[in-house]
């Protein structure tokens, strides 16, 4: 990416991540983003449900360490969140919710990479086998080396790499409980779910 290009291209991911079914997206400093070693070992004490299934969760991930490393060359990164009611995260809703996520910072590391930033890389929530391939019995990858069946959506979960989700949500200006203004029922509060792409 040129220089003088850079807060332009940036802006245009931004729009695109908002077309794409984000409620909002900032642009952050990369080094700004907290990643923190005790956060990625819940992952495994106590173990995830998750834990182990896809390539992009942990055993499986570079882990903290890993994402530091990007972090060091790639400056940029755009946040993204989409709010939702509470409720849907415990119903049959969650699985279209997470799959959204995962669409959103995919489409939006690819619009990175045609705009010159080839290193770009996006993290989501959630684990890719229970949102894309929860119908199979195993990941095609772990199971027999074959190829990913969603290449163009499934994302690395942030958990494993150890980011600080309501670090990150301050550090966007979003509130990371957003019905701490508004006297609302438990069936009408609001929540949301984060993910992110690194620009570079």
């Amino acid at each position: 990416m040129k220089k003088d290009k850079t807060d332009l291209n940036l802006q245009e991911l931004v729009r695109l991540a908002c077309l794409s079914g984000a409620s909002d997206a900032r642009i952050i400093a990369s080094d700004d983003i907290s990643v923190e070693d005790n956060l990625a070992q819940f992952c495994s004490t106590p173990q995830c449900e998750s834990y182990g299934l896809s390539p992009s969760c942990p055993p499986h991930v570079s882990g903290p360490s890993g994402f530091r490393k990007l972090q060091t060359r790639l400056r940029h990164a755009v946040a993204v969140r989409i709010i939702v009611p509470s409720a849907a995260l415990f119903s049959d809703e969650r699985g279209d919710i997470m799959r959204l996520l995962h669409e959103i910072v995919a489409d939006v590391e690819q619009a990175a990479v045609r705009m010159g930033c080839s290193g770009s890389k996006a993290f989501a929530g959630g684990s890719c086998k229970k949102i894309f391939c929860r119908d199979y019995a195993d990941c095609r990858v772990l199971s027999d080396g074959g190829e990913c069946r969603y290449p163009q959506y499934a994302r690395p979960s942030m958990s494993g790499f150890g980011i600080n989700v309501s670090k990150l949500m301050k550090t966007c200006g979003w509130p990371a409980d957003i019905n701490v203004h508004e006297a609302k029922s438990d069936a009408d509060s609001m929540t949301w779910v984060a993910g992110l792409i690194l620009i570079g």
